[in-house]
């Protein structure tokens, strides 16, 4: 494997890196759309096992090549590949990929238990390359806010957290609910969203204390290897001495099609991300003073494909590996040690 100093691109100077999609659905489409209009990168390859999902992305990148799959795409002489497949290969594929000198973005999550996760990011770390995971809520503009306040004190000492993400549909892939191939249920789909914003936007603090009840059908999960939680409620103790309570699920009852929240609230005041009228995709801000509260955000904001445009900027600056990366490994623990591993 070649090796160049850090700050220089892997390309001649002037050029745009290349990139591969290896899984083009919604999301990943979603993703091609937001990097192509950032203008930063090419798009010269695209894999799919859906024929159909293929050549529909292929609408978006005329010049990319279909190819078969990621070895076909990494041959292709690439700066970066984006990952959006079934979760169980999500670590594997990243590995490959970085093993070969190419820069990875993957959908959440990055790997299915803490274990997985350390092992992408050591090889991102050994190949010096730029690792980024799709954590996408980072970068809606209410939370960037939210988080501004907190970091210059202005919220005071945080000493509480709520979170919440309610999806009264679920995923429509069956592998969504096989533990083998998901690493779990709601938790490992939304719950991840919302430890990674309480942890993220505090610094990441240790998390000495975990306690949470899984469910599955309306009883509670237990031991059962063969399915995965639908609804999880969790408390997180923090060394600052803070509480963090959070609840997700898939198909709740909750008179809406989802209900996303993120609180924080400290000595000196509050503030909290909020979905307007059940929508996945519109979100409020405000902070509060006692009984009074201000706007800090309001729809409409472009925020979902922010994270990958970020990458891809960052890929084209010449960037490689980022050691804030490590933080992915202590999100990935707080979830084993939500499924009890």
């Amino acid at each position: 494997m070649e090796t160049l100093p850090k700050g220089r691109s892997a390309r001649a100077a002037g050029t745009r890196p290349r990139l591969g999609f290896l899984g083009v659905g919604w999301i990943g489409r979603h993703r091609m759309r937001a990097i192509l209009e950032a203008g930063a990168v090419e798009v010269v390859a695209i894999a799919d096992p859906s024929d159909e999902m293929a050549a529909e992305a292929g609408q978006l990148a005329p010049e990319a090549a279909l190819v078969s799959g990621l070895d076909a795409m990494l041959d292709r002489g690439l700066d970066g590949v984006v990952i959006a497949t079934p979760s169980a290969l999500h670590a594997e594929q990243s590995i490959r990929a970085l093993e070969r000198g190419v820069a990875v973005f993957c959908q959440k999550p990055l790997g299915r238990t803490a274990a997985e996760v350390r092992s992408v990011v050591e090889a991102a770390r050994t190949s010096d390359r730029l690792l980024a995971v799709d954590l996408s809520y980072r970068f809606t503009t209410g939370m960037r806010r939210i988080a501004e306040l907190i970091r210059t004190g202005e919220l005071g000492r945080i000493y509480a957290v709520n979170l919440v993400f309610h999806n009264a549909y679920g995923p429509d892939k069956d592998w969504f609910y096989d533990p083998a191939r998901s690493g779990g249920g709601c938790v490992m789909d939304l719950g991840v969203h919302l430890v990674d914003l309480a942890l993220w936007a505090l610094d990441f603090p240790a998390v000495p204390e975990v306690q949470a009840r899984l469910f599955a059908g309306g009883e509670p999960l237990g031991g059962r290897p063969d399915r995965v939680e639908e609804y999880a409620t969790a408390t997180l103790g923090l060394e600052t001495g803070a509480a963090v309570n959070l609840a997700c699920s898939w198909r709740l009852q909750a008179g809406c099609d989802a209900v996303i929240t993120a609180a924080f609230y400290g000595t000196e005041g509050g503030a909290a991300l909020r979905n307007v009228n059940g929508s996945f995709y519109d979100f409020v801000a405000e902070r509060f003073r006692g009984t009074a509260r201000e706007a800090l955000a309001q729809p409409p904001d472009d925020w979902g494909g922010r994270a990958a445009a970020d990458w891809a900027r960052r890929l084209a600056e010449g960037q490689r590996f980022d050691p804030a990366t490590e933080r992915l490994v202590d999100v990935a623990a707080v979830l084993d040690r939500l499924y009890g591993r």
